[in-house]
């Protein structure tokens, strides 16, 4: 069995079993998809929701935020509460899931549809729409244990709805559409502007006085109920598509949208003036329980907060949300990922904590990284850029390559010999770590995308157009080989000289067991884009790309499973430095990883894996580092007796926070950084133990977490 240790060997968790997560987020946090929507009850408890099912909560203003269990993986549009505790959220294919017990527990709904739903109002416990696609309106008066259509007159998809009470409401849409109501929506009415543009938003403060946002910088107001809408000047871009708009009084209110926007007006929208919430990144949800504090959520799980009315927008998010597109470790712990502005992070912890460097070596997207050992590394990426470190990457230095092209990928097989490829059919070579790179005959101009070397001698590269090249005298000669595609392909990977896979669009992957004499289509089991491919021996693979896709594979790529990467983010690379060590990377600063191999499993007194009960896991404490408090979150799929204790680096026990028996669900508790007597606790390195006993079975883990002071 194997066993969890910390600093000089201390045993930790000694149960019969140990139970890990699938795949888990480690850059940004606390995650990285898409936020669509943001609302609160109060100035501390809130709920932001977004893609790929993801629910986040918070009950001490977004200083922590906790991930709950939504019970979908469609990407959620909105959500809307009427108090603490009972709320609902809506998406794609017609995705209703409600709450009475303020998230702790999310139970689908029925919406009789399969069309996307984008917006959601409750006037009060019982009394709700949703509105969506092909004009769908959705009504429910038992708050949602039965949702009855409503006639909207029209199939352009409505984006947002809004009732000042039971009765009076509105709707919006694509081309121009407006839709009120004045009897609960049993009839709609629809209002002619003339116009065809977007709207994405409706809020009103009162049944007279209103306003619409959307594409191209609109802004409409009204101060009849609609009667008649004048325009306001937004004072930002005209290609900015404004989202989300939200007012506190009828003059002070903001708007959120695309490139960063928020807008700011405290005398209804006469005159809107920007703020800076510090992206550049869309904005896609805004609220405020008052003029001064509120929140703003979008791109790459990216919180905003602010407690002066916008004047200054904090981050309540951590990590960068640069695209990551390449990643290399040499070991468990050891590893560099490389992205878009010439960004370079570096983890020693296996990646509970990744850092970045204040010196910026290039604004050039780096696409590849390779480390031969602890120190010597290379990076390459846009227009013909290669830097290279002896240190670890504390420092790097420009290599000069022969040729002006985008380089996307880089192969070592020792710490002097390597390859770089790229554009135009580009293949360079150096046999001293880069102090000189000689340009190889391809014979071809295609985009190449991936290369891989089993030895000094023996090599594949793979890109457009079905390309697969291979040499056998370390690229002195390339030979095209023929695979049963015309597909564009993007990664390749080899075990040993003979066995091989070949990954590309519209869902291909090809083996070989061959050297590539012959190349046989495998069944991914999707058509989508599939970027990256990592064997660690002739069975055990996995294979990432769109939208969030992970496949695996015990077999060798006789059939592959997906697993759940709990993103809809773009992955570009993955990574793995044994069967169970793993890492992907991809959009908006996304890394995620796992130790289980993908899977969520449980590791029984002999090494087997067995499956776990499903959403049984132990989050990382966030924030961390932290100073004052941080929270530890986890997640339970049955009532079990629970213990979550933490201990100092010579394993001596500090505090109990939890010890008795919890409900299913997602729990979180706060740590204050304090001693079982209320005594402050010096800066340093501490790990929390989470212990689950059900039945006979018990399970166990345990994190470290960083205090400073």
């Amino acid at each position: 069995m194997r066993k969890t240790f910390i600093i000089l060997g201390l045993m930790l968790a000694a149960s019969a079993s140990h139970a890990q997560q699938g795949w888990f987020w480690q850059n940004p946090l606390p995650q990285g998809n898409h936020l669509e929507s943001v609302c609160f009850t109060d100035a501390d408890t809130g709920w932001a929701v977004g893609y790929a099912g993801t629910i986040l909560h918070t009950t001490d203003g977004g200083s922590s935020w906790n991930f709950q269990t939504s019970g979908t993986s469609q990407n959620l549009c909105d959500a809307c509460f009427t108090d603490a505790s009972y709320g609902w959220a809506v998406g794609e294919e017609g995705v209703i899931t409600h709450t009475i017990d303020g998230g702790s527990n999310w139970d689908a709904q029925t919406s009789g549809i399969t069309q996307q739903l984008y917006g959601v109002y409750f006037a009060n416990a019982d009394t709700g729409w949703a509105v969506g696609q092909s004009g769908k309106i959705l009504h429910t008066t038992d708050g949602g244990s039965n949702w009855n259509p409503q006639t909207s007159g029209g199939s352009h998809a409505l984006r947002s709805v809004f009732f000042t009470d039971d009765s009076a409401g509105w709707a919006v849409g694509y081309y121009g559409k407006i839709l009120h109501t004045t009897n609960g929506g049993s009839d709609w009415d629809s209002l002619t502007l003339g116009v065809s543009t977007h709207f994405n938003d409706v809020y009103f403060t009162d049944a007279d006085t209103g306003w619409i946002v959307g594409m191209d910088s609109t802004i409409l107001h009204t101060t009849d109920g609609g009667s008649s809408w004048n325009s306001q000047s937004p004072g930002t871009p005209s290609y900015a598509s404004l989202l989300d708009v939200y007012f506190t009084d009828p003059d002070t209110g903001w708007i959120a949208g695309e490139f960063g926007t928020i807008l700011y007006t405290t005398d209804g929208g006469n005159n809107w003036n920007a703020q800076t919430p510090w992206t550049s990144a869309c904005v896609s949800g805004v609220y405020f329980i008052n003029g001064r504090v509120g929140w703003a959520v979008g791109s790459g799980g990216s919180i905003f907060y602010t407690t002066d009315g916008g004047s200054y927008w904090n981050h309540q998010t951590y990590g960068t949300l640069e695209n990551i597109y390449g990643l290399h470790f040499i070991d468990g712990n050891t590893g560099w990922a490389v992205g878009r502005a010439g960004t370079i992070l570096h983890t020693s912890d296996g990646g509970d904590t990744w850092a970045g460097h204040e010196i910026s070596y290039t604004s050039k997207d780096l696409t590849g990284v390779y480390f031969a050992d602890e120190n010597l590394g290379w990076a390459v990426g846009r227009d013909s850029t290669i830097l290279h470190t002896t240190d670890g990457g504390d420092h790097w230095n420009a290599q000069a390559p022969p040729t002006p092209r985008h380089l996307n990928a880089v192969h070592f097989v020792d710490a002097d010999t390597g390859w770089a490829v790229g554009s135009n059919g580009t293949i360079i070579h150096t046999t001293n770590q880069g102090s000189n790179w000689t340009a190889q005959t391809s014979g071809t101009s295609i985009y190449l995308t991936s290369v891989y070397f089993t030895d000094a001698d023996t090599g594949w590269v793979v890109g457009g157009d079905s390309t697969i090249l291979h040499t056998t005298d370390g690229g002195e000669h390339w030979n095209r080989q023929a695979p049963p595609t015309s597909r564009d392909l993007g990664a390749v990977c080899f075990v040993d000289a003979n066995t091989g896979w070949a990954v590309g669009n519209d869902g291909t992957i090809l083996h070989t067991t061959n050297a590539g004499s012959n190349w046989t289509p495998q069944t991914s089991g999707t058509f989508n884009h599939l970027y990256g491919v990592y064997f660690t021996d002739a069975d055990t693979g996995w294979v990432v790309g769109y939208p969030g896709r992970i496949l695996h594979t015990t077999d060798g790529g006789s059939n592959w499973n997906e697993q759940s990467s709990g993103t809809s983010n773009e992955l570009w690379g993955v990574f793995f430095t044994d069967a169970r060590t793993g890492w992907a990377v991809g959009n908006y600063g996304t890394i995620i990883h796992t130790t289980t191999g993908g899977v969520t499993a449980v590791e029984e007194e002999g090494g087997e894996f067995t499956s776990l009960p499903e959403n049984f896991s132990l989050a990382q404490n966030y924030p961390n580092p932290f100073n004052p408090q941080t929270t530890i979150r986890y997640a339970l799929s049955k009532g079990s007796r629970v213990t979550l204790k933490i201990y100092n680096l010579l394993g001596q026990e500090i505090r109990t926070l939890v010890n008795g028996f919890q409900p299913l669900g997602t729990h979180s508790i706060a740590w204050d950084g304090k001693g079982k007597s209320g005594e402050p606790l010096a800066s340093g390195i501490y790990f929390y133990k989470l212990t689950v006993e059900r039945n006979e079975v018990r399970f166990s883990e345990a994190k470290k977490m960083l205090l400073l002071k």
